[in-house]
């Protein structure tokens, strides 16, 4: 691994990251076999904050645990649990443990999650949180306040290249430039011609962009996501392509597939890097790293 993860897009041609996501209690053996196996293989890590609205170990913790196992983590932090005193305070939290890098999202609605009867709070957006970030790394608050001592984060965004019609979803990711993201992270893409239409027009600004790819376990899955994940579409060639997997084989065709996909982006120089999603078999990047090469 490269000094940084932001130092990685200046001596790499093709940046990776991959995704850990911080278990519900305080049994952690199998997170902390998860840093081992990828924080030199990636770029970064990325810890999910609380992600689908359902209760884990925060980001940040884990944050510090990848750092203390010499990985480069990046902070995913979410709008959806904290007001803009919890935000800024988190944020200058993250930044004295040695986290540099940061994800801003406005997160998943709490309805979704296993606390439905929680208050929401979205005090700010993704926008407004980049913005926070930009005037903390200035060394001042939100309320113009001057601090003893700014962060100097590299922080970034999510975008969905595959949402229909896509202008409303270019329009958030031109204020999220602006408002100072330096990498943008996508959600799930798996029709790579749509995502050189979407790269054609994200070429014009000065951004670093990832790909995301989320590992194919099942048939089902790809189905299950075409018809409820707003801004995910699978081709029905490669739902055909994992159906036609032996049994108990279901999963290596993901991962062919997601290999596949991560070379085409890398030797045709369509983006910056990919963002490897492997939700709940996070020990199988290093197999689809592989499948990569």
């Amino acid at each position: 691994m490269v000094a940084g993860f932001k130092q990685a897009f200046a001596q790499k041609k093709f940046v990776v990251t991959a995704e850990v996501g911080p278990p519900k209690g305080t049994e952690i053996s199998e997170l902390l076999s998860h840093i081992d196996l990828l924080k030199d293989r990636v770029d970064g890590l990325n810890v999910t904050d609380n992600q689908s609205s359902v209760m884990r170990i925060s980001s940040l913790a884990v944050c510090r645990l990848i750092l203390d196992h010499g990985g480069e983590p990046i902070l995913q932090l979410t709008c959806r649990d904290r007001n803009r005193l919890a935000l800024q305070s988190e944020l200058l939290s993250a930044w004295v443990l040695g986290v540099k890098n940061v994800l801003c999202l406005t997160g998943d609605y709490i309805t979704v999650g296993d606390h439905p009867q929680a208050k929401p709070v979205f005090d700010l957006d993704s926008v407004q949180l980049l913005q926070t970030v930009g005037l903390l790394n200035e060394g001042k608050d939100l309320a113009a306040n001057e601090m003893q001592g700014g962060t100097g984060f590299f922080a970034g965004a999510v975008v969905t290249p595959e949402a229909d019609p896509l202008e409303p979803q270019m329009l958030k990711f031109e204020k999220k430039i602006v408002a100072g993201a330096r990498f943008i992270q996508t959600q799930a893409i798996y029709d790579v011609d749509n995502f050189k239409r979407f790269m054609e027009q994200a070429r014009r600004y000065d951004v670093k962009i990832m790909a995301g790819i989320v590992l194919l376990v099942t048939p089902g899955m790809a189905r299950y996501m075409n018809k409820n994940v707003p801004g995910i579409f699978v081709p029905e060639a490669l739902i055909e392509e994992m159906a036609a997997a032996e049994k108990g084989q279901k999963i290596e065709a993901g991962i062919r597939i997601a290999g596949r996909m991560i070379r085409q982006l890398r030797e045709e120089k369509i983006c910056d890097g990919v963002h490897i999603m492997a939700i709940g078999k996070e020990d199988r990047v290093p197999d689809i790293l592989k499948a990569a090469e």
